[in-house]
């Protein structure tokens, strides 16, 4: 089976955390932590870096590393290296993702997860100030 490996980022402020819904693609309408692929050269950290910028057009600082998920779907495996990360400059405009929310702790579960992004969220649970 196929590894895709991808850098989410868990955009958090004031004790909320941005999710978007995916525009497009098998998993259209999932929601999921903005995320893209590493090219080669690039640290993960500069990969989530330019896919932010380049779905977002926002700049972000990278904290440090929440977990990495590791779940299989039906056609390839994920591995998902996800960040804590805030926003520099911008205003998260959403270039590739139908729709986004601000979720408080208590709204995590209120949106259709993708099945490996729902994996994260049990953390983030545990993770975010009430």
């Amino acid at each position: 089976m196929k590894t895709v490996s991808v850098v989410a980022a868990v955009i958090r402020h004031e004790n909320k955390i941005f999710a978007t819904q995916r525009g497009y693609g098998e998993f259209k309408d999932g929601w999921e932590f903005p995320s893209g692929k590493v090219e080669p050269g690039e640290t993960p950290e500069e990969a989530l870096v330019r896919e932010i910028r380049e779905e977002l057009d926002t700049d972000i600082a990278v904290g440090e590393r929440i977990a990495r998920i590791e779940y299989d779907y039906p056609a390839f495996h994920l591995s998902m290296d996800c960040f804590w990360a805030e926003v520099l400059s911008g205003d998260l405009v959403l270039r590739e993702h139908e729709a986004a929310r601000w979720l408080t702790k208590e709204e995590l579960y209120s949106v259709d997860w993708l099945p490996a992004d729902l994996e994260l969220i049990g953390k983030l649970f545990k993770l975010m100030v009430e």
